[in-house]
């Protein structure tokens, strides 16, 4: 069975990779794109629909007239964002983005507040960007709709067995969908712009409701107060709903040890090409939007109608749907890349269990990686799959940690005060009041409408880091030793509980014996009758060790042995027992479901227990401990020390 799993876990996930490896399992700068950018990249097909949606369903088909300034404001953010991000690239090569970057110049509680924010951000995305992909699917596949939440599910285990595979075997798996999705986009925008405006027109897909904005402007004139705050806080709305194409933004800062050398280069040269592919596109699919009047319905994406128009119905509008549907799955996948990564630098914080610090057979973390998984399925079950109903939690943390990171970079140019200090500190200072303004309009707009869950989930996620926090450092004081201290000897009794005269019952006494000079043997006494019969054979068989039968009027095995351990170590302060459990091991895996867990029990019952030490000695059925192979078959060997009477090595075999 051993043999059977390995050969099972090097298929699906590869074989182990020395630590050594580790520099090789860097990106370049293209697969970084596709590994760290996906997100970013793959915002532009929910992004404009979202901020369609919010406006439609106040003001219909006159809401495509708003889009595209709405889409301007938001690139701007973006570009303003990118710059400031590139600073800490190149002031934070260790990673860890607005964590490291709010817990180093702003103090602990900022930190915390922004990996709180990044926590969650990451899983949303993930639901997010796997809810959006399907829903590309099924825009093109109606028949698919009732089957969402299993194919969410498939795409999220997915994307987490490919990325337990290692960093790089990963972004080799998502560089080709990817680029691909850039080269539809480019097709989409290009035939379309082409038909727009270079005298190929298509006619708007509904002229009659469309609005002038000149009239809307002149009649805003006379427009009540009331109607125009009205009209305000619903474009705040939609500017809010439309920022979540700036989720992703901050992967690569928090990624700069995934690259190749020079890592700090190369990750802002990325980071550059990332922040240019999306301003295009989203501007772009925002103007066509506009240009065509389209607006997204509950089964059918901007995207898809785009497509639809301008490409057609054949194998071009098809390659753009398959190609979304792709991106948008992977774009999950930058999640899969920085949560882990943050939860490492989080756990040697010692802020999150210590264990998503570890890195697996080949080189990722897989802890978190499997952590992340099963949390975003439970968030797509929760939510049905619907992308409509999970974009309100999102973005929320996104710019809570823009907002964190640049205040601190502010403070760190203050302090090094490095050449052009100045500009750099206005820059992300103003970068610092824009998104802090972002931050009050997402929560304020979205908060009816899901927002307030992640105003709960943040704090409750930081009292939670707190609190682990706080045990490893309590955790650390109570083992710590200074060396200094005589270490005191204790009485020791090793107790061995047995049920019958065994191989394995002969295999616990002999190590029993080797480790202490007094020896006791229990018997819990379930049934009188087989008891009686213990006691005959144990003084037939006269090793020397004394047994103690343990009378169980209630048939439990565990509470009478805790008990008899308790009593010891009352009688006699400072005791130190030993319970040696013999522990029948068989041979084939099947078997284990055909035997009781009893010495497993044992060893669970002291686990809390002071001044117990537990240890289980296996005896392998079918893996027979051969000592006659090692010693001359007429020697007879004491194994028991002053046990009263010879066993043979034949007696163990």
């Amino acid at each position: 069975m051993p043999s059977t799993y390995r050969r099972l876990k090097h298929l699906v996930f590869g074989r182990p990779l020395a630590s050594e490896r580790l520099e090789h399992e860097r990106l370049n700068k293209k697969t970084a794109l596709a590994v760290l950018s996906s997100d970013a990249i793959s915002s532009v097909a929910y992004a404009t629909d979202q901020i369609l949606f919010v406006l439609g369903g106040a003001i219909g088909l006159a809401a495509v007239n708003y889009v595209i300034g709405i889409s301007g404001v938001i690139v701007g953010l973006l570009v303003l964002v990118g710059l400031s991000y590139r600073q800490t690239v190149f002031a934070y090569p260790n990673g860890g983005g607005s964590y490291t970057v709010a817990r180093e110049n702003l103090g602990v509680l900022p930190g915390l507040i922004a990996a709180a924010a990044l926590l969650t951000d990451y899983i949303l995305t993930v639901a997010v960007s796997i809810s959006g992909g399907v829903a590309a699917m099924t825009s093109a596949y109606p028949n698919l709709v009732p089957h969402t939440v299993l194919i969410c599910a498939l795409a999220i285990i997915l994307l987490a067995v490919v990325n337990l595979r290692g960093v790089r075997e990963s972004g080799a798996a998502f560089s080709l969908p990817t680029y691909a999705f850039i080269v539809m986009m480019l097709v989409l925008l290009g035939v379309g712009t082409w038909r727009a405006f270079g005298g190929h027109e298509l006619a708007p897909l509904s002229a009659a409701l469309k609005v002038d904005p000149v009239s809307a402007q002149s009649r805003g004139r006379g427009m009540s107060t009331v109607t125009g705050f009205a009209l305000m806080y619903l474009l705040m709305r939609g500017f809010a709903e439309g920022c979540a194409a700036m989720t992703g933004t901050e992967a690569i800062s928090n990624g700069v040890m995934a690259f190749k050398a020079p890592a700090q280069r190369n990750a802002a040269t990325t980071l550059g090409w990332m922040v240019t592919i999306l301003a295009v596109f989203f501007l772009g699919v925002s103007s066509l939007a506009q240009h065509y009047h389209v607006m997204p319905t509950q089964s059918e994406t901007v995207l898809s109608i785009l497509g639809h128009h301008i490409l057609g119905s054949g194998p071009l509008y098809f390659a753009l749907q398959y190609t979304t549907f792709a991106v948008l799955v992977l774009a999950a996948n930058t999640a899969f890349a920085d949560f882990p990564r943050l939860a490492g630098i989080l756990a040697n914080d010692r802020y999150v269990p210590r264990q998503l610090a570890a890195r697996g057979d080949r080189l990722a973390f897989s802890n978190g990686i499997v952590s992340l998984a099963l949390v975003a399925l439970l968030l797509v079950w929760l939510f049905h799959g619907n992308t409509n109903a999970l974009v309100p939690l999102y973005a929320i943390g996104v710019f809570v940690c823009f907002t964190l990171s640049q205040a601190g970079m502010v403070v760190h140019w203050r302090t090094t005060r490095d050449p052009g200090w100045h500009w750099k500190a206005w820059l992300n200072g103003i970068g610092a009041v824009a998104t802090g303004l972002v931050s009050i309009i997402q929560l304020v707009t979205k908060f009816t409408s899901g927002g307030w869950i992640i105003a709960v989930i943040i704090p409750l996620i930081i009292l939670l880091l707190q609190r682990i926090h706080r045990h490893y450092e309590e955790f650390a004081e109570e083992i710590r030793f200074s060396g200094q201290s005589p270490i005191t000897p204790l009485h020791h009794t090793v107790i061995v509980p047995v049920n019958g005269i065994t191989k394995a019952t002969a295999a616990a006494l002999v190590y029993a014996t080797t480790i202490a000079q007094e020896v006791i043997a229990v018997c819990i006494e379930v049934d009188r009758r087989d008891s009686e019969r213990m006691r005959a054979e144990w003084d037939a068989w006269d090793i020397g060790v004394p047994l103690e039968i343990v009378p169980s009027p209630y048939r439990s095995v565990l509470k009478p042995l805790v008990e008899f351990v308790e009593n010891l170590r009352m009688v006699t302060p400072g005791e130190l027992v030993t319970v040696v459990v013999p522990e029948i091991v068989p041979k084939n895996w099947w078997e284990h479901l055909l035997h009781n867990k009893t010495a497993l029990y044992i060893r669970t019952a002291f686990l809390f227990k002071p001044n117990v030490v537990v240890i289980a000695v296996p005896y392998l059925v079918g893996h027979a401990y051969r000592l006659r192979d090692l010693m001359d078959h007429d020697q007879d060997v004491d194994m028991i020390s002053e046990a009263g009477g010879p066993w043979r090595p034949g007696d163990a075999a």
